[in-house]
């Protein structure tokens, strides 16, 4: 893939076999995140899963102390009064047999989807559409729900979801290049706490095998796994 110019120069100021302290890396990422825009900062990390067993899937949600930057567009499948309850929590998109219409037809303009156990059935049959985009509802992310109203508030407050990829990888946006050192640090280190917290009893070996974080527009900064879960003095004296 051909590259920028922008990225060129900016991947010539990083070195591939470096790894860094979080600290250090969000230093890194946060210098070379030079586009006009507010770019968004992911990070990626490689478990020692193998996720072609049932029990070694790694997936959940969790919520990021300083959030994500990002408000969620949230759709909401439900009925009656569960239907009201998620409008009035802020969903952007509510429905039952309308929206299940309407996403089979193609739209797909929201991050989240979300729905009650009754519209489960119809539902399941989106999981072509849903499935491939990481967008299906499922009870273990929180997104199969009666209390919709708290997954609404959840999920445009800051809460992401994750899962591990065919390979092992999980990818989650963890804020904006905006945002201050000690709240990436913060974000960061609430993530890698987490996939330490849901470790498959059944994984063996090493588990944190790389960690990486970059901008929308900017190179990889490598994240020293062994360093990965040392706790920074932001942290301490939160």
């Amino acid at each position: 893939m051909k590259h920028t110019k922008r990225f060129n120069a900016a991947a010539a100021q990083v070195d591939r076999e470096e790894l860094l302290g979080v600290k250090e890396a969000v230093d890194k990422v946060k210098t070379l995140a030079t586009a006009k825009f507010d770019e968004t900062i992911e990070l990626a990390c490689r478990l020692g899963v193998d996720p072609r067993k049932a029990d070694q899937i790694v997936r959940g949600t969790l919520s990021l102390p300083a959030g994500t930057g990002k408000t969620n567009r949230v759709a909401v499948f439900a009925a009656g009064e569960a239907a009201q309850a998620a409008r009035d929590a802020g969903a952007d998109f509510v429905g039952a047999d309308d929206l299940v219409a309407k996403v089979a037809g193609g739209f797909l303009d929201f991050d989240v989807a979300i729905a009650t156990p009754d519209q489960m059935g119809q539902v399941g049959g989106l999981g072509r559409v849903l499935g491939p985009r990481g967008l299906m509802p499922n009870p273990k992310t929180g997104t199969v729900t009666m209390d919709v109203a708290k997954a609404v508030t959840e999920f445009k407050g800051g809460r992401v979801e994750y899962r591990t990829d065919k390979i092992g990888n999980i990818h989650i946006r963890v804020g904006k290049a905006s945002f201050s050192r000690d709240d990436l640090v913060r974000n960061i280190q609430a993530v890698i706490e987490e996939l330490f917290r849901v470790k498959p009893s059944s994984s063996k070996g090493r588990y944190l095998i790389s960690a990486t974080i970059s901008s929308t527009m900017g190179p990889g900064v490598k994240i020293d796994p062994a360093r990965a879960r040392e706790v920074d003095d932001v942290l301490v004296n939160a």
